[in-house]
């Protein structure tokens, strides 16, 4: 039965029956007839077939999300099963975004990994709505999040993150010292696209400034790499800035711009073992930083 709803979801998430077969071990016509039975126990058509792939039908886009949640409620199953067994067959699900996930996970994962060696880690990257959703929907355990982006979850502070001009190096404003919201208003802006909430956007709008937005981008180091070919200039986290291989220039803002990066979780009762250990173990670190 279980086998049913996940080939249904790798189907999804991969686009097609071949890549979900390849995924989970399976033949092409065992995922096929897997999903076929999903049909017939729900009566319904779940999945258009076509030569470019597969889409969902509208009973399929309604049952997806119930779907989604019973394999997550069998994955919660089987961890809480595994928790019986004891930490070191963990496995820690986390949102997270680039500046995190490249400047603070990996120091983190390797000094948790020498304590418990078996846990395994699983890491979904995205702007702070997807992670409030990955997170309420169960497809992360916990998440790294701006606490003003989310709603619902509890959110446990962990450091604050001053946010900087960047400019490219010949600019005419790379010689002061610090840069005023008004100074950035005229420049051709490069968005870094963080979901609902968008932290430098937010401080522009209270202070009644429009941007010139030109591009919005999801990537911070891609901006980096615009912002030296000369194409703009942006606003980003100190923490993605520290390890910048871009020949680029960063200053600071009056007035300034900060951002807390915050914990989200659910319901800590009921996440693994494992995610629960390493919640404590992040927050032990980083929240002496505040």
């Amino acid at each position: 039965m279980m086998n049913s709803y996940y080939a249904f979801i790798k189907a999804i998430e991969t686009g097609s029956f071949t890549k979900a077969a390849e995924e989970l071990g399976y033949t092409q016509s065992a995922i096929s007839q897997m999903v076929h039975s999903l049909e017939e126990e729900l009566s319904t058509t779940l999945i258009l077939r076509s030569r470019t792939g597969i889409t969902l039908t509208p009973d399929g886009q309604e049952f997806l999300p119930f779907i989604k949640n019973i394999c997550n409620s069998h994955r919660e199953l089987l961890e809480k099963h595994k928790e019986m067994e004891g930490l070191q067959s963990g496995h820690i699900r986390i949102g997270t975004f680039s500046s995190v996930s490249c400047n603070w996970l990996p120091g983190l994962m390797k000094d948790f990994k020498e304590q418990y060696p078996a846990v395994h880690f699983e890491l979904h990257q995205g702007d702070y709505t997807d992670i409030a959703n990955w997170i309420k929907e169960g497809t992360v355990d916990f998440g790294f999040v701006n606490p003003k982006s989310v709603s619902k979850l509890t959110t446990i502070p962990l450091q604050k993150d001053e946010m900087l001009a960047v400019l490219p190096t010949n600019h005419p404003l790379a010689a002061n010292k610090k840069v005023s919201l008004f100074e950035l208003t005229n420049e051709p802006y490069i968005l870094l696209e963080e979901g609902e909430l968008n932290e430098p956007l937010t401080v522009f709008q209270q202070n009644n400034f429009e941007l010139n937005i030109q591009y919005r981008v999801h990537d911070d180091y891609t901006i980096m790499s615009m912002i030296e070919q000369g194409l703009g200039i942006s606003i980003l986290p100190k923490l993605v800035l520290s390890r910048c291989p871009y020949n680029i220039v960063t200053k600071a803002i009056s007035p300034s711009v900060v951002r807390t990066i915050s914990l989200a979780y659910k319901d800590k009762r009921v996440l693994p073992i494992a995610s629960r250990y390493f919640i404590d173990f992040i927050i032990e670190r980083y929240n002496k930083a505040l």
